[in-house]
């Protein structure tokens, strides 16, 4: 594997990090998960352009231009001879001193991966995913924005390692007034007669790359589309409910906190969107060769 790091190919063996980087010390730092299909990558510009914009909220000057960091994105691909991988770009504040200032850092630093993914086994996709609530809440976003795509992942690890204690794959995170906001690394929604509904940005949610793509096809579905705040309650009762995410896809869940969802089995939209999504993802894409 080869790691693209700061704009030098090396090998993965010698892709390091200082142990004086801000982002490894207090992560400090921005990143994506892009993915590609058939050799088309799928969605890069909007990725490309969540990455700049989480950058610039946390004052992080990335030091190349979009069009070169797409053009570096598209190269490490090549470099490791991948058409379907998984990739990771990020960005950290760079190396500094012990103290926490970010000023400390004259210069960010950023290294690609180009690799692959499994982030639910294939069978899930087919019989759908038993979830949990977690206790652990959603960062409250007048403290850390869910619009920022930091590397500050704690509070997620927090509510993952209580699907891992519980049995499960994913956890189902709250806000602090008790609405649903996301999972622990994918988006979430839920369909009610008809209505597919997911929580709003600003309940602690992610705008994620996956989750407008979904709610475009819904639409050209004929569904209507809604970004409304809802309980654990309407979870439980809802007709299906389905998680988005880049690394994630579409994957249905059937049981929440051991409730069925629905009739326990991945609902007609949710099984439609599945397909939908897949062929545009094999359809769109900037081409990687």
């Amino acid at each position: 594997m080869i790691i693209n790091l700061n704009g030098k190919f090396v090998p993965k063996e010698k892709a390091v990090v200082s142990v004086f980087d801000h982002g490894l010390l207090y992560g400090d730092g921005v990143f994506e998960g892009i993915r590609s299909y058939n050799g088309r990558v799928f969605k890069l510009d909007e990725h490309l352009e969540r990455l700049y914009t989480s950058a610039k909220a946390i004052t992080l000057r990335i030091p190349v231009s979009k069009e070169k960091m797409k053009a570096e994105i598209l190269l490490t691909i090549r470099k490791n001879k991948l058409k379907d991988s998984y990739v990771r770009c990020v960005v950290t504040r760079g190396p500094g001193d012990l103290g926490l200032n970010p000023t400390k850092c004259p210069k960010a630093f950023y290294f690609i991966i180009a690799s692959s993914i499994t982030l639910y086994p294939e069978k899930f996709y087919k019989v759908g995913l038993p979830v949990i609530t977690a206790s652990t809440r959603r960062n409250v976003p007048e403290a850390v924005s869910p619009m920022v795509k930091s590397l500050n992942y704690l509070n997620n690890i927090l509510a993952k390692l209580e699907a891992n204690n519980g049995g499960v794959l994913e956890a189902i995170m709250l806000n602090r007034e008790g609405y649903v906001a996301e999972c622990t690394a994918d988006n979430i929604f839920i369909v009610k007669k008809n209505e597919l509904i997911t929580p709003p940005t600003y309940i602690g949610a992610l705008e994620g790359i996956t989750r407008a793509a979904v709610m475009e096809l819904a639409r050209d579905m004929g569904l209507k589309v809604s970004e409304k705040p809802f309980t654990m309650v309407d979870m439980y009762v809802a007709d299906e409910c389905f998680l988005t995410g880049t690394a994630a896809e579409v994957v249905p869940i059937i049981d929440i906190d051991t409730r069925k969802i629905g009739n326990g089995k991945p609902g007609p939209v949710t099984k439609k969107l599945i397909a939908e999504y897949r062929a545009m993802t094999r359809a769109e894409g900037t081409e990687i060769y």
